[in-house]
């Protein structure tokens, strides 16, 4: 089970801290990941952070240097730092878990899902 907290709205320019809680997992085993689904778009694959027995952490281009991804293995938490947010980053943004290590950016390879948060960046 996973469950995400902190969307909202913000203005262009803002920031917003999205936190994302698992349980039921071997959490520090999991790669982590963030995706956002935009009216009338797929899903995509926003950032993604490695389980312990590997390294990396992917992310979009659309967000690579806006957006940060981290977790706290001691609260089961992960989190998605987002700075510099324009309209177009308005999404419902998930969190999902895998049972492997290795940071996938395909959703497919997922294995737990939130429900989402939304995120809506305007003036």
């Amino acid at each position: 089970h996973v469950a995400e907290s902190g969307g909202g709205l913000v203005q262009p320019g803002g920031s917003l801290e999205l936190s994302c809680e698992a349980s039921g997992m071997a959490f520090n085993r999991a790669a982590m990941g963030w995706f956002r689904q935009a009216p009338g778009k797929e899903r995509a694959f926003v950032a993604a952070i490695t389980g312990i027995f590997t390294s990396g952490t992917p992310v979009a281009n659309s967000v690579r240097g806006r957006f940060t991804i981290s977790r706290d293995n001691a609260k089961n938490t992960v989190y998605l730092q987002m700075d510099k947010l324009t309209p177009e980053d308005t999404a419902v943004y998930y969190c999902a878990g895998r049972g492997e290590s290795w940071p996938s950016p395909d959703s497919s390879t997922y294995d737990y899902w939130g429900e989402g948060t939304q995120v809506t960046v305007s003036a």
